[in-house]
């Protein structure tokens, strides 16, 4: 079944890709928002038929019904002439035999594949090299690094890491009574007295790229771009001193847990997680025996008073059910000092859960969805300067990306002050040979360079798209 008029009548629109997202879930709903809205023509391949129908209106885009790994499922929906198979469904085995046949049937067509079970976490690299594909993505484990590195600095709410860790856009709320209260952007040298620049401010459901005389408020979700080594600097100036959690405790013994706790533990973190099913905690027991696994229920007051949770450090919700792991993240808010991280794959609720004040909250699709979004503006840029890493903060309303720029990008040699820029837009940070550095208006860009941007436009494929 088609949801739509045969594909090889549709004209692409130039510099689009012609994109087949097998698996219609959470994160393969998420990608088909993303990349229509960019412009891609999208085909969606799923065996429910009322997913595809209502994917496809939402989206006007192509529908067919069957089973990715088929050949003639997917010559109906376009391989022979597609750029890209991107295989979400629920099985790991699927998607690699998916983008396997699809490599075979397509000339010249990149394939991204969804693997999430731990029994393949250490064989991504060795299977992504034999089956041919671009990308292989675990959802989980990309979820539980994000979470580490908010537990390696508990004030931020968000790190975003570029140049392969080398910057990173930390974002933090300003506390009442806080030294930066009140002061305006321009007066911020006297305080960060180190390479830094404010990227982005969020006030009451409102997102500004702040200039030199906007003034901070209490309440404001600040976004600060400094280099990883002076990262820790940064609330250390603004009087936030903290320290890394030494302990942790995690609720659900999923995927996400079994990555995070493996992660933790490897930095010789104390780590207990609280599991219902007694099945799951003693194949727990076995795959982490330094960490302590519980069997019982998270949700159960008692228990997570009697496990500790008044002198945790931590507290990180990964149930599979998002309603839980709020409730849970509202009642561990009530401790003093607890840092404490949510896990939210469906609720589309934006403006209430941002309402709630959960501290920090990790969106698995999303993390995916910016993973594949960056590859496919890259692959379908046509100058040359590459996207390299995404990401998207305030709900979605700003974009901070890195560029590597070629020797052809039509910024190089002009001061950027002579750059006729976009509005809502920052060059906030060049990384020259591994040197990191933020640059002000007589800076130039050169080749080689990879320059981070932040912006409330959306879409940017190369750097040329910051001009005006």
């Amino acid at each position: 079944m088609q949801a739509k008029t045969a594909k090889h009548i549709k004209k692409k629109k130039p510099g689009s890709l012609s994109v087949i997202i097998v698996g219609c879930g959470k994160v393969g709903h998420t990608l088909t928002e993303r990349l229509s809205g960019e412009g891609h023509d999208i085909t969606i391949v799923d065996t429910n038929e009322r997913v595809i129908a209502n994917t496809a209106e939402v989206f006007d885009i192509m529908g067919v019904r069957g089973n990715g790994a088929s050949l003639s499922v997917l010559e109906e929906a376009g391989v022979r002439d597609a750029d890209l198979v991107i295989a979400v469904t629920g099985s790991d085995e699927l998607n690699l035999l998916c983008c396997t046949i699809a490599r075979k049937a397509g000339s010249n067509l990149a394939a991204i594949a969804r693997v999430r079970n731990p029994d393949y976490s250490g064989e991504l690299p060795y299977l992504r090299q034999q089956l041919g594909l671009s990308m292989i993505i675990n959802p989980e484990m990309e979820a539980a690094r994000e979470i580490v590195r908010m537990l390696s600095t508990p004030q931020a709410l968000s790190i975003s890491p570029f140049s392969k860790g080398s910057a990173e856009i930390i974002r933090f709320k300003i506390p009442k009574g806080n030294v930066l209260a009140g002061k305006k952007v321009m007066e911020l040298d006297g305080i960060f007295r180190f390479g830094y620049l404010l990227c982005a401010v969020e006030r009451g459901g409102e997102v500004s790229i702040p200039g030199g005389a906007f003034e901070l408020h209490e309440g404001d979700e600040v976004s600060v771009i400094a280099s990883a080594r002076d990262a820790h600097r940064l609330f250390e100036s603004i009087g936030m001193r903290g320290h890394a959690a030494h302990s942790c405790m995690i609720i659900g013994g999923g995927k996400s847990s079994y990555y995070l706790a493996q992660q933790l533990l490897a930095r010789r973190m104390n780590v207990k997680i609280i599991e219902r099913d007694r099945a799951r905690c003693e194949e727990l027991s076995e795959l982490l025996p330094e960490a302590l696994i519980i069997c019982g229920d998270g949700g159960d007051e008692a228990l997570l008073r009697e496990e500790g949770i008044n002198t945790a450090e931590a507290f990180v919700a990964l149930t599979g059910i998002d309603e839980e792991n709020i409730l849970l993240t509202l009642y561990a808010k009530r401790i003093e000092g607890l840092k404490t991280i949510t896990k939210v794959n469906r609720i589309t609720f934006n403006d209430v859960i941002d309402g709630l004040d959960l501290g920090s909250v990790v969106y698995p699709k999303y993390i995916t969805s910016e993973l594949i979004t960056a590859y496919v503006r890259a692959r379908s840029n046509t100058i040359g300067s590459n996207i390299e890493t995404l990401y998207h903060m305030c709900d979605n309303r700003v974009e901070a990306m890195e560029f590597h720029i070629s020797k052809d990008a039509p910024v190089i040699g002009v001061p950027l002050m002579k750059l006729r820029k976009k509005d809502s837009l920052l060059i906030a940070c060049i990384n020259r040979g591994g040197k990191i550095f933020f640059p002000r208006g007589h800076d130039m860009l050169m080749a080689g360079d990879s320059v981070i941007v932040v912006s409330t436009h959306t879409g940017f494929r190369d750097v040329s798209d910051i001009l005006a």
